[in-house]
């Protein structure tokens, strides 16, 4: 994953999406990330928005993300936090304010929501930062997902592209993994999936299919309440997600051919014609 800059060695990079499970509170969400260190999980992910320039007062999740609005300076404390813990930290921008603070903090990567890969002037935004950038990709066409991945082109080639379905939670046989495989023939980019089903099976299916960056919503337990907690999943199963992923690297090892090490006491078999 270095083409893409991450801080990792690994061939996928796993994002625990603690976005607004923290209900506003800092204090939770330093509990999040201490977590999330205990998993060997790669990076941390927030959400950074004004309520009232993501949705109307008339919305009916106004009162949610209002209660779940943390103020600016929280990310910068938490930032800090996290990379304590050797965690990498990255936000959603929902605004264009939000973008700009994000740069006073010199956040390495940005990632845009599935809801905002129609919202050109906020894609606009985002590439003029020059950064990194992850984009989900749920609901949209794919001559939106061009045009959204031409715009981003326009600041930098290092773009990711999320498989996503945005459903909340998302039953497993609507998981529509064949989609990986079509965004890595459109796309000559990294290629993930961020995943809304409330268990670990399909993301590690997907890393199967191809999938480079796994993201999941995540909670420290069962007993946490919090706002995403359907599609969220706890530490303890992050754990076995990060495992398995690890394990399922080693399986599909690198694209090699001739006699491999494996079948080193194997060559005395082979047979030539005579």
């Amino acid at each position: 994953m270095q083409e893409f800059g991450f801080n990792t060695n690994n061939s996928v990079y796993i994002i625990a999406e603690i976005g607004i499970n923290h209900n506003g509170s800092v204090d939770v969400a330093k509990r999040l990330i201490d977590s999330v260190s205990r998993t060997g999980a790669d990076a941390v992910k927030f959400q950074t928005y004004i309520t009232e320039k993501r949705v109307s007062k008339s919305s009916p999740i106004y009162d949610i993300l209002k209660k779940c609005e943390l103020p600016f300076e929280a990310f910068a404390e938490l930032k800090e936090y996290a990379s304590k813990l050797s965690l990498d930290f990255f936000s959603t921008p929902f605004d264009i304010e939000s973008v700009d603070f994000l740069q006073s903090l010199h956040c390495d990567l940005y990632k845009i929501a599935s809801f905002d890969v129609i919202n050109h002037q906020l894609l606009n935004k985002i590439a003029s930062t020059h950064k990194p950038v992850i984009m989900s990709v749920g609901m949209a066409t794919m001559d939106e997902i061009k045009k959204a991945y031409s715009i981003l082109e326009l600041g930098t080639d290092n773009i990711a592209i999320l498989h996503c379905i945005s459903s909340y939670p998302t039953n497993e046989a609507d998981a529509h993994l064949a989609d990986i495989f079509k965004l890595k023939y459109e796309f000559d980019c990294i290629i993930g999936q961020s995943d809304h089903t409330n268990d670990i099976v399909v993301p590690i299916y997907a890393v199967a299919a191809g999938a480079q960056i796994i993201e999941k919503h995540y909670k420290i337990d069962e007993n946490m309440e919090c706002v995403d907690g359907p599609v969220s999943i706890t530490e303890n199963q992050m754990k076995k997600l990060v495992s398995d992923i690890r394990l399922l690297e080693k399986i599909l090892g690198k694209e090699e051919f001739g006699v491999r090490e494996a079948e080193i006491n194997a060559i005395d078999y082979r047979r030539y014609s005579k």
